[in-house]
């Protein structure tokens, strides 16, 4: 196997060794945009039982002040199911809030900076199709790096679409790889084995005949051997 591939036992190592951070590896949850707040707790609240590796806030729909009482309301839910929250975005909210970290699109402001000013937050990359940036997110101080869209996908406008090969090759980072984008527990079996360790969904689960069902069966993707 090639060097770039890692060969099997030191990717086995390094996905054991993932499995002892906070955020672990499986259903990276993402929150759907809400018109008022209690339908976007209750929707939360319903998946949770699931137990995802982690739920990043996004609601882009809300202004300012309602992230923030959102944000708040979203980790005392989390923090009792024992999920670590994310924030979309904006890293300073993060650590108003006490949230675990924050995700940064490549519009929303310098890493490097975030890193050195927060350095207990997790801090998610969106690397998109781009091997280049992943690797630019991983020196600037990065927890994880996002790759996407893999699929069609509704939640979002997307230009750029990522291949599994992606994946493979960002394993030399030595950093969690999320895959993002039209995910579905059917489809994206394969993108666990060629080297994701979080799958980010939004419709997927929440728009689902049964949300808890299908995040649960995300979450067993990385059960099988």
């Amino acid at each position: 196997m090639s060097e770039e591939n890692g060969g099997n036992s030191s990717t086995a190592e390094r996905r054991s060794d993932m499995k002892t951070l906070p955020w672990g590896r499986g259903l990276y949850l993402i929150t759907p945009d809400c018109h008022d707040s209690e339908t976007l707790l209750a929707r939360v609240a319903e998946v949770l039982p699931a137990r995802p590796a982690l739920l990043q806030y996004r609601n882009k729909l809300a202004n300012t002040s309602r992230q923030h009482s959102e944000a708040l309301a979203l980790r005392a839910v989390c923090e009792e199911f024992g999920v670590p929250l994310i924030i979309n975005d904006d890293w300073r909210l993060a650590l108003r809030i006490g949230a675990a970290g924050a995700h940064l699109g490549e519009h929303d402001g310098d890493l490097r900076a975030a890193r050195a000013a927060a350095p207990e937050l997790i801090l998610g990359a969106s690397c998109y199709d781009d091997f280049g940036a992943a690797e630019i997110a991983a020196a600037q101080g990065a927890s994880y790096v996002a790759f996407g869209a893999f699929f069609q996908t509704t939640t979002k406008a997307t230009t750029r679409r990522a291949t599994p090969d992606l994946l493979l090759r960002s394993e030399r980072l030595s950093l969690p790889r999320v895959a993002i984008g039209g995910l579905t527990p059917e489809n994206a079996g394969r993108l666990v084995a060629a080297g994701a360790d979080l799958l980010a969904v939004v419709g997927a689960v929440f728009d689902a005949p049964n949300p808890l069902v299908t995040a649960r069966q995300f979450q067993a993707l990385f059960e099988t051997p």
